[in-house]
C-alpha cells in the first residue's frame, strides 16, 4: 500500500453528496471512499478546504489546512474520532473491511493513544473478535470514554481494563443508535420541561385535571389513528387510548409488543400478527405492473429477532438513564425503521414514546401528553425526519421483486437499523413535548374551565341534562357564539327569546372573555 493508502482516489461513493471544489474529503468521507463501504452517508461529511475559515456546505462541513490529518488509514480514523463523533455503521463495516490486522498495527503503534485504545475496544465491541493484543498493562493512560461527550449524547458507563476505556455507549452491539449534541438539544434539555409540567397541572383541582387527562389521552388516541390515515370505530380508539394510558408500566418485550399489535389491529382476519416472516417495505406499486416502488425498506425478517432483543435491552438499560425524550426518541424511531410488524407499527412507534416517558416519570402522574397530536399539527416535518434516512438507506439496500409483489433484501443491512443517527428525531420530538407542556395541556385545561363556567351560567336560565348542554354548546362553538335559526327551531325550539339571549350571553363571558 502507499503512504496515502489510496486515499486520494476519485470520490466515487458518496452517491448525490458532490464534494464541493477544491476540498479534499477527510475522516468517514475519505474513510468510506477508499474502502468502498455501501453504508448510509453520515448527515455531515468532512472536507478540508484551502481557506483558513471553517465552513458548511451542501452537507460538508470543510475545515481548514492546519486540519488535515495524515493520509493514511490511522490518520482518518483519528480524524473521525476527534471531529465527527463515532457513526458506528460505517466503523463496523470498515472494521470489516480492513481486516483485525490494520488495527492492531494502529494500537501497537501507539498502545497508549487515547484514539488508539478507542478504536480498540470499538473493534472488539462491534465485531464480536478479540484482536490478537495483550491486555493494556497498568499505567497504560487514564481511562478514556468511548464516547466524546463534547460530541454526543451518553451514559454513565462501565471501566474496561483491557482497554483502559468507559464503555459509555448508549447500548449494546445488537442496538445502539447515537444522538448528537446540538445546540437545539442542548436548549431543550436545558429547559426542565418535566418540572413545568407538574408545575402546570399543580394549581388544578383534581377532578378538572382527571378530565383534561382523559380529554389529551382521547385526543393522542384519534390522531395516531389520523397519522396513519384511518378513522375507525370509537370504540377502537377508546381501546388505543386505553393501552397508551397504561404505557410505561409494563416493560416491553415481544409479548408486550404482540399485545400492543393485536389491540391496534381489532379485527385480525387479513393481517398477518406476529413479526414479519417476509420483507417488507413502506411504498407504492406501479399502477401496471405492480412493480413495488419502496420509499422506506425495512428490516430483514432473519435480523427481527436480534433487533427487537437490543431494542428491548435499551428498553431496560440505556433508556433508563438516558435523556428521556432522546431516549424515547430513539427506541421509537428505531422501531419505526425495523418496521416488525405487516401492520400496526406506526401506531406502536408513537405508543413507545409514552412508554418511556411513562416510565420515566416524566409526565405528570396519570396525564398523557398528546403527543400525535402534536405530530399530525407538524405532519410534514414528521415525515421529512422520517424520509431523511429512508433517502440515505435506500441506496445501499439491494432488493428484489417477490412474485407476490413484496421485497426481498439480499444483502446485509442489520447494522443500518442497529446503528444510525437520531439527532434528528431527538429534536423533533423535543418540540412536541414542548409543544404538549406549553401550549396544549394549559389550553385544555383552561378550556374546561370555561365551559364549566359557561355550564354553570346556563344552569342560572334553565335547567337541562348535561347532554342537552353539550349539544348547546357545540351548537353555539360552531356559530361563533349565536345560536342558529335552525338549531333555535328545531333541537332547542322550546327556549325563549330572552333565554337565548342571556345563554349567548354566558357564551360569550365564559369562552370569549366578553361581556
Amino acid at each position: 500500500m502507499s503512504n496515502d493508502g489510496g486515499f486520494a482516489g476519485p470520490v466515487w461513493a458518496l452517491f448525490e453528496r458532490s464534494l464541493p471544489e477544491g476540498t479534499i474529503p477527510v475522516g468517514y468521507a475519505a474513510l468510506i471512499n477508499r474502502y468502498e463501504l455501501a453504508v448510509p452517508l453520515p448527515r455531515t461529511l468532512s472536507a478540508v478546504g484551502a481557506h483558513h475559515r471553517v465552513r458548511t456546505e451542501a452537507g460538508w462541513r470543510i475545515l481548514t489546512p492546519r486540519h488535515m490529518p495524515s493520509p493514511d488509514l490511522e490518520g482518518n480514523l483519528t480524524f473521525a474520532l476527534k471531529h465527527e463523533g463515532l457513526e458506528l455503521a460505517v466503523l463496523k463495516r470498515l472494521f470489516l473491511g480492513t481486516g483485525s490486522d490494520a488495527i492492531e498495527d494502529i494500537v501497537r503503534n501507539k498502545p497508549t493513544g487515547s484514539y488508539a485504545r478507542r478504536l480498540w475496544f470499538l473493534y472488539e465491541w462491534l465485531t464480536g473478535t478479540q484482536l490478537n493484543l495483550p491486555d493494556s498493562a497498568k499505567g497504560g493512560g487514564a481511562y478514556v470514554p468511548v464516547v466524546n461527550e463534547a460530541q454526543q449524547w451518553a451514559v454513565k458507563g462501565i471501566s474496561t481494563a483491557r482497554h483502559r476505556v468507559k464503555n459509555n455507549l448508549p447500548g449494546s452491539p445488537d442496538f445502539c443508535p447515537l444522538v448528537y449534541r446540538t445546540n437545539v438539544l442542548e436548549e431543550f434539555a436545558g429547559m426542565d420541561l418535566a418540572r413545568r409540567a407538574r408545575e402546570a397541572v399543580a394549581a388544578v383541582p383534581r377532578d378538572l385535571l382527571a378530565r383534561t387527562a382523559a380529554f389529551l389521552l382521547l385526543k393522542d388516541s384519534k390522531s395516531s389513528y389520523a397519522i396513519e390515515g384511518e378513522s375507525p370505530p370509537q370504540d377502537r380508539i377508546q381501546r388505543w387510548g386505553r393501552a397508551i394510558g397504561e404505557a410505561g408500566r409494563h416493560s416491553i418485550d415481544i409479548e408486550e409488543l404482540l399485545r400492543l399489535q393485536r389491540i391496534v389491529i381489532g379485527d385480525a382476519r387479513f393481517v398477518e400478527l406476529g413479526l414479519r416472516a417476509d420483507g417488507g417495505f413502506v411504498g407504492e406499486h406501479d399502477r401496471e405492473s405492480r412493480m413495488p416502488l419502496p420509499g422506506h425498506i425495512s428490516a430483514k425478517a432473519a435480523d427481527l429477532p436480534s433487533l427487537i432483543a437490543g431494542m428491548i435491552h435499551f428498553d431496560r438499560g440505556p433508556a433508563l438513564t438516558l435523556d428521556p425524550v432522546m431516549a424515547a426518541a430513539v427506541l421509537a424511531f428505531a422501531f419505526v425503521y425495523i418496521h416488525p410488524f405487516a401492520d400496526g407499527n406506526g401506531r406502536i412507534h408513537r405508543y413507545l414514546i409514552h412508554h418511556v416517558l411513562a416510565q420515566r416519570g416524566f409526565n405528570p402522574a396519570g396525564v398523557v401528553f398528546p403527543v400525535s397530536a402534536a405530530i399530525l399539527e407538524r405532519i410534514d416535518e414528521y415525515l421529512a425526519v422520517l424520509e431523511d434516512y429512508s433517502r440515505r438507506l435506500l441506496p445501499v439496500i439491494e432488493w428484489q421483486p417477490t412474485p407476490e409483489w413484496n421485497v426481498k433484501v439480499t444483502n446485509e443491512t442489520a447494522d443500518f437499523y442497529r446503528f444510525f443517527d437520531a439527532t434528528p428525531h431527538a429534536e423533533f420530538l423535543y418540540g412536541c413535548v414542548r409543544k404538549t407542556i406549553e401550549e396544549d395541556l394549559p389550553r385544555e385545561t383552561d378550556f374546561l374551565r370555561r365551559y364549566d363556567q359557561f355550564r354553570g351560567l346556563v344552569e342560572t336560565v334553565i335547567d337541562m341534562p348535561g347532554r342537552t348542554v353539550d349539544l348547546l354548546f357545540h351548537f353555539l362553538h360552531q356559530n361563533d357564539g349565536r345560536l342558529s335559526g335552525r338549531a333555535r327551531e328545531k333541537e332547542f325550539s322550546k327556549l325563549t327569546d330572552e333565554e337565548t339571549g342571556l345563554i349567548e350571553k354566558a357564551y360569550a363571558l365564559s369562552i370569549d372573555g366578553r361581556e
